[in-house]
């Protein structure tokens, strides 16, 4: 199985990296590199020919109170589970000289890959996303990604995913 992504490493050159947004660039040059080795969450990274990294996500386990989730979904879990398993896609960027250029549907596609992979082999009943301003929300909501009430996360069944990747 292929994907466009590499796990970051410390060769990675984060300090160049401009998404255009302080948040997710800060995070990205001065944290990622932390929560990979703390194991709070993967980074995933592209780069170019000259190995300047074009754009990033996040993975991590994570979980969702059963209340949270569309009905259609919960009625069909076992009533025992108050909270259910996920996986959280946390952070997405693609640097301003890649945008527009599909860049950011290809990083998607790669972590829900990862996502559905993974959940092969350890459970998560969805990915979550949880967007960081009405351009990333109305980006997930193109692909699929549902609201969920009263939180401003998205949610995407595995169910769903898995018919991506047969």
């Amino acid at each position: 199985m292929e994907f466009i992504s590499v796990v970051l490493h410390s060769s990675h050159e984060r300090k160049a990296f401009d998404c255009g947004n302080d948040q997710l660039n800060f995070y990205f040059r001065k944290q990622a590199g932390q929560d990979v080795k703390r194991k709070l969450s993967a980074c995933f990274v592209t780069a170019n020919e000259s190995g300047l990294v074009t754009g990033y996500y996040t993975l991590s386990n994570s979980s969702l109170a059963k209340d949270q989730i569309p009905e259609n979904i919960r009625k069909k879990l076992p009533p025992a589970y108050l909270d259910l398993p996920v996986t959280l896609l946390g952070r997405l960027a693609v640097d301003v000289n890649e945008k527009e250029k599909g860049l950011g549907k290809l990083l998607l596609a790669d972590g829900l890959k990862r996502s559905f992979t993974a959940s092969k082999t350890i459970g998560s009943l969805a990915v979550v996303v949880d967007p960081i301003d009405e351009s990333a929300t109305k980006f997930y909501t193109k692909f699929g990604f549902i609201s969920l009430p009263d939180s401003g996360k998205m949610f995407l069944p595995m169910a769903t995913i898995g018919k991506l990747f047969p």
